[in-house]
């Protein structure tokens, strides 16, 4: 399996405002998909947390942004499952990736920051692919909150997509 991280953010660090909005993202020209069709069409189960669940269920109330791969949110809350979302707590989570890592897996950690935090303490991520925005916020919700990792990283390559630059990082493993 591997774990990757694949996500855009302002060049100050934040992947949202505080109050979860993302039209910063959409205003900077791009070019084509910016590479997510290709990244999208190697994953197999997506994870996300709650906060970015219920944003994709606002922005798009009618379908399901990841039909046709397994996805997991995790939350703190009782919720029922759907045939494409299962909702698991972070308890379960060393589970979830100990099977996907069985099956070899590419799993997508879509977000938010306080996930992938809780990938990076735990040593599950393999890769990061960043794409940066020439935007400053100034305040957010910072892609790498606070927290118990340090990881030394190798460059594997970097694309310009218009005024986006995408850089894809291996971490490198200790052995």
């Amino acid at each position: 399996m591997t774990v990757s991280l694949f996500i855009a953010t302002t060049l100050d660090g934040y992947i949202a405002t505080t109050d979860d909005d993302l039209h910063w993202l959409f205003d900077v020209e791009g070019e084509g998909d910016n590479g997510y069709g290709a990244f999208y069409a190697g994953v197999d189960v997506v994870l996300m947390g709650k906060r970015t669940y219920d944003w994709l269920k606002r922005e798009q109330p009618d379908t399901w942004a990841y039909a046709g791969k397994m996805t997991y949110v995790l939350t703190r809350q009782k919720l029922a499952n759907s045939a494409e979302v299962q909702f698991i707590s972070e308890q379960d989570l060393p589970d979830l990736v100990e099977k996907l890592k069985s099956k070899k897996q590419k799993l997508w950690v879509v977000g938010g920051g306080q996930v992938i935090r809780l990938f990076l303490e735990n040593g599950w991520v393999d890769e990061l692919q960043i794409t940066v925005a020439p935007v400053l916020l100034g305040t957010g919700i910072p892609l790498f909150p606070s927290g118990a990792y340090a990881e030394k990283l190798q460059l594997l390559g970097s694309k310009n997509y218009g005024q986006f630059v995408e850089l894809h990082y291996q971490i490198k493993k200790e052995d």
